[in-house]
């Protein structure tokens, strides 16, 4: 499975690399949100409670050029994540399997923008609690209902190597000896799919309301896990986003 992670992402670096060379003399800016605000979901993959934390984002990059128009085509980016905590103590039913750490993520996203379309793939590494590969592919529209609110839908499919996959959904030998699940050794694969409606309300021209409701589903080897209490993974995100532009 790693082998298949490295090469799409050489495949997909491919298709993008000569257009983003071609068009890079041309940028003449980069912008993003970073937010930070709180988040109702489930606690641990596979949660079937909810609980309140933070959040924590940064997103809708925008490579611009000298006319101020988003770049159409491919274009290579950076890509990040991160994964909280899991420990047994804050949850009854997983008593006796070991605590997993948190995780960062680093990895390439590769976009392709057609209007206000935007289909993306992305692949990142795990450092921490998980050091498999781990990334997505999937694919938002943009409506713009005035010059305040837009909005974005997504559908997305989740990739994990089988490292990610044991990690979170896995059950050792030993941990089913000392807790009340069979052992289970998961393959990696296609984990989840996500649906997403999200909404970016304009304060100021440079700060925003952002809001988020994710319907996820954990599939496959992932939803067939004994840890899994439920297979549906519903999210609410809600915070105050900042626009940073780089210009160059």
């Amino acid at each position: 499975m790693r082998y298949l992670f490295a090469i799409a992402l050489l495949a997909c670096s491919s298709l993008a690399a000569p257009a983003s060379a071609q068009w890079i003399n041309n940028i003449s800016e980069a912008s993003f949100d970073v937010g930070a605000g709180v988040t109702y979901g489930p606690g641990y993959f596979g949660d079937d409670d909810a609980e309140l934390g933070p959040w924590g984002t940064m997103r809708n990059l925008t490579l611009g050029t000298d006319t101020g128009e988003e770049k159409q085509g491919f274009a290579l980016i950076p890509s990040f994540g991160y994964i909280g905590s899991r420990k047994a103590t804050d949850h009854e039913e997983l008593r006796g399997l070991d605590d997993i750490d948190w995780t960062g993520e680093i990895g390439l996203r590769v976009n392709y923008v057609s209007g206000p379309s935007l289909s993306y793939a992305a692949m990142r590494l795990g450092v921490g609690g998980h050091d498999g590969l781990v990334g997505e592919i999937g694919t938002k529209y943009r409506f713009i209902v005035n010059d305040k609110l837009t909005l974005w839908t997504t559908a997305e499919l989740q990739l994990g190597d089988d490292e990610f996959t044991d990690t979170y959904f896995g059950v050792s030998e030993d941990e089913s000896a000392s807790s009340s699940f069979r052992a289970y050794d998961p393959s990696g694969g296609i984990y989840a799919a996500n649906i997403a409606l999200e909404a970016r309300y304009s304060l100021t021209p440079k700060t925003s309301i952002l809001g988020k409701i994710t319907y996820g589903r954990l599939l496959n080897d992932a939803g067939n896990s004994p840890i899994v209490q439920e297979r549906n993974q519903p999210e609410i995100n809600l915070g105050i986003a900042r626009r940073l532009n780089f210009r160059f």
